[in-house]
C-alpha cells in the first residue's frame, strides 16, 4: 500500500464523539446477558457493599474489556471513548474496576466460579459448543496448568515452581470433540511452588458435574499427562462417569509390563515426520505402538485398564550400549477405553491430541492473562475466572457467527480482528441508534449472523 496524500495534507483529531472503536461489543455483551452473566452476578456474588455495589455491571465491564483486548486494569480505559457511554450504562473508570477486584476473597472467588459454570451452560443453550451428543465419538476433557509469569515477590502467592520462572499456577479443564473447539469449564489460581496434581481432584470433579449439566450425553474421555498420574485424580473421574487417558510415571512396575510386550506385537504408528513409502503403500516411521493389560495402583485395590506404549527409536544410544542394536525411547499412557472402542493406533492418536489444551493456554496468555493484574491473591483468581468466561464467550460467537466456517474454531484473537474490534459511526434517529459499519468488511456476513442472532427476541415459554 501507498500513500495517496501528502504527509502535510494529513492530520489527526480527536474530536468525534459518535465514533467507538469496537462496536462487535455489542452483540457480546448481548450474548453474555443473554446466558445471565449479569443477572447471576448480582445474585450470587456478595462483594461488600461499599465495593461490590452493581456487582453484575461491574463484571460486565470487566469481561467487555477483556474481549476487546485489555490485559491490565488501566487497559479497561479502552472502554471509555468516544460513543461507548450511548451504547453502554456503567461505564466505569479503572480505578472503579481495581477497588473492585480488590475487594474479592477466597469466598468471593467461589461465588464468580459458579457464575462462570452457570454462564457456560447458558452459553450452550445458545451455541453448540459443547455438542449435545457426540454420536460415537468422545468429549475430552483435559487437565493441565500453566505458570503465568509476574514480575515481582510482592505479589501474593508467587514463587518459583517447576517452570523455573517467578510465578502463579493456573489449573485448566478443558471440554472438547474431535469436531469442535475447547471450552473452559472450570479453572483455579494455585500459588506458584504448588505440585501440578494438588486439588485436581476437586476441579475435575467440579467440571464433569457442569460438562453433564450442559446436556452432554457422549462418553467422556479425561486426558492428562504423568503429573495427573495418581489414584486421587483418577479415581474421581471414574466416579464421575468418565474414562482415563493419562501419561504414567516410570516405575518398576510399568517397566516389567512394557518388558512382556512380544516384538512382534510392536505395529508402526502415523507419526510427525513419518514418511510415506509408495512401494509398501505404510508409513516409515521409528514410531510403533503396542499394548498390554495393566493394573495401577495396587495398593488403592487396583484399576485395571491397558497399558498403551510408543516407542520411539533413539538414535543416538548411550555410550554403554551397543551400537549395533536398536535402542527404543518408551513413552506409556494407562487408560480405560476398552479395545472395541478404540484400538491401540486410535488411543495412541487421541492421547496426544491431549496437546489442544497448550493451546488454550496460549490463547489466554495472549490475550487478559498475558499480565496479572493486581498484588492481591485473591484479585488475580477472580481476573482468571473472567478470562474464561470471556473465552467462552468467544468461542459462542465464532460458532453463532460462522458455524461451518474457520471462526468456529478460531482463536480469541482472530474473534476480537474480525468481530468485536469493528470500527463503527453513532447516528441517532426516532430515539434509536445506528452503528454505520465499515464498508466491503471481509466478515460483514459472520457480524451480520452474530448481530441479528443476539438482538432475536428471547424465545416465548410456549416454544
Amino acid at each position: 500500500m501507498q500513500f495517496k496524500h501528502a504527509p502535510a495534507a494529513v492530520s489527526a483529531v480527536f474530536d468525534d464523539p459518535n465514533l467507538v472503536s469496537a462496536a462487535g461489543l455489542v452483540p457480546m455483551l448481548r450474548l453474555a446477558r443473554s446466558a445471565g452473566l449479569d443477572e447471576l452476578t448480582q445474585s450470587r456474588l456478595r462483594v461488600p457493599t461499599d465495593k461490590g455495589a452493581n456487582a453484575g455491571a461491574k463484571v460486565m465491564a470487566l469481561v467487555a474489556g477483556m474481549l476487546a483486548g485489555a490485559d491490565s486494569i488501566d487497559d479497561m480505559n479502552l472502554l471509555r471513548h468516544g460513543g461507548m457511554r450511548s451504547l453502554f450504562g456503567s461505564v466505569y473508570a479503572p480505578s472503579t474496576l481495581g477497588s473492585f477486584l480488590r475487594a474479592f476473597t477466597f469466598g468471593h472467588v467461589r461465588q464468580l466460579d459458579a457464575v462462570a459454570a452457570r454462564v457456560l451452560a447458558g452459553l450452550a443453550t445458545r451455541a453448540p459448543i459443547i455438542p449435545a451428543s457426540a454420536g460415537a465419538g468422545f468429549v475430552f476433557v483435559d487437565i493441565d496448568d500453566t505458570v503465568i509469569e509476574v514480575h515481582s515477590a510482592r505479589k501474593q502467592g508467587a514463587g518459583i515452581g517447576y517452570s523455573r520462572v517467578r510465578g502463579l499456577n493456573a489449573a485448566v479443564v478443558t471440554a472438547s470433540t474431535a469436531s469442535s473447539a475447547p471450552v473452559i469449564l472450570a479453572q483455579r489460581l494455585r500459588r506458584g511452588q504448588v505440585n501440578s496434581p494438588r486439588g485436581a481432584d476437586r476441579l475435575l470433579s467440579d467440571a464433569l458435574t457442569l460438562l453433564r449439566r450442559t446436556g452432554t450425553a457422549g462418553p467422556v474421555l479425561m486426558r492428562a499427562d504423568s503429573a495427573y498420574y495418581g489414584h486421587p485424580t483418577i479415581s474421581r473421574a471414574l466416579a464421575a462417569g468418565a474414562d482415563v487417558s493419562v501419561t504414567v510415571k516410570r516405575n518398576p512396575a510399568v517397566t516389567a509390563a512394557i518388558a512382556t510386550i512380544a516384538e512382534n506385537d510392536w505395529t508402526p504408528i502415523h507419526y510427525p515426520n513419518a514418511i510415506f513409502d509408495p512401494d509398501t503403500d505404510e508409513m516409515v516411521s521409528d514410531a510403533e505402538v503396542a499394548e498390554t493389560r495393566f493394573t495401577a495402583f495396587a495398593k488403592h485395590g487396583g484399576i485395571t485398564g491397558r497399558l498403551i506404549v510408543r516407542r520411539v527409536k533413539a538414535h543416538r544410544p548411550r555410550p554403554d550400549q551397543d551400537p549395533l542394536f536398536d535402542t527404543f525411547r518408551y513413552h506409556a499412557f494407562f487408560t480405560t477405553v476398552t479395545a472395541d472402542r478404540l484400538n491401540t493406533i486410535a488411543a495412541d492418536r487421541a492421547h496426544r491430541a491431549h496437546a489442544i489444551i497448550e493451546h488454550v493456554h496460549a490463547d489466554l496468555k495472549n490475550g487478559p492473562l498475558a499480565h496479572l493484574p493486581s498484588g492481591r491473591f485473591a484479585a488475580n483468581s477472580a481476573w482468571l475466572v473472567l478470562a474464561t468466561i470471556a473465552f467462552n464467550l468467544t468461542r459462542a460467537a465464532g460458532l453463532i457467527a460462522d458455524h461451518a466456517g474457520r471462526l468456529a474454531t478460531a482463536t480469541t484473537a482472530t474473534i476480537r480482528r474480525t468481530l468485536i474490534s469493528v470500527p463503527a459511526r453513532l447516528a441517532r434517529s426516532a430515539r434509536r441508534i445506528t452503528l454505520h459499519l465499515p464498508e466491503a468488511w471481509p466478515w460483514q456476513s459472520a457480524f451480520d449472523r452474530l448481530f441479528i442472532t443476539t438482538h432475536a427476541p428471547p424465545p416465548s415459554a410456549a416454544s
